[in-house]
């Protein structure tokens, strides 16, 4: 059964980084494309990027220059390097093994996500 577990959010001021990870259970991690997504209060789930299994990835145009999705798969964990960073960031953010060909729908269940809060 597959298992993501994220990690690495908090509080942090606007302008400031942090680093997301997401830890993968369950599969044969370097075969998945992988992405994150986030939910701000009271707005639906949205993408942020995503990586293939080659490592070619998609950053939405919200956090391009911002954001970096990356993926160790000797650890067979995912990562979002989040830089400059604005209270808009503010949501509980998810990884999920996705398809690149259809973003929208992830392929397998959410984990408990990480709380990101950015304060102006």
């Amino acid at each position: 059964q597959v298992r993501l577990v994220e990690s690495g959010g908090g509080l942090v001021q606007s302008g400031g980084s942090l680093r997301l990870s997401c830890a993968a259970s369950g599969m044969i991690f370097s075969l998945k494309a992988m992405g994150w997504y986030r939910q701000a209060p009271g707005k639906q789930r949205e993408l942020v990027a995503a990586i293939s299994r080659s490592g070619s990835t998609n950053h939405v145009d919200s956090v391009k220059g911002r954001f970096t999705i990356s993926r160790d798969n000797r650890k067979n964990t995912v990562y979002l390097q989040m830089n400059s960073l604005k209270p808009e960031d503010t949501a509980v953010y998810y990884c999920a093994v996705v398809s690149m060909a259809n973003l929208i729908v992830p392929l397998s269940s959410w984990g408990q996500g990480t709380q990101v809060t950015v304060s102006s």
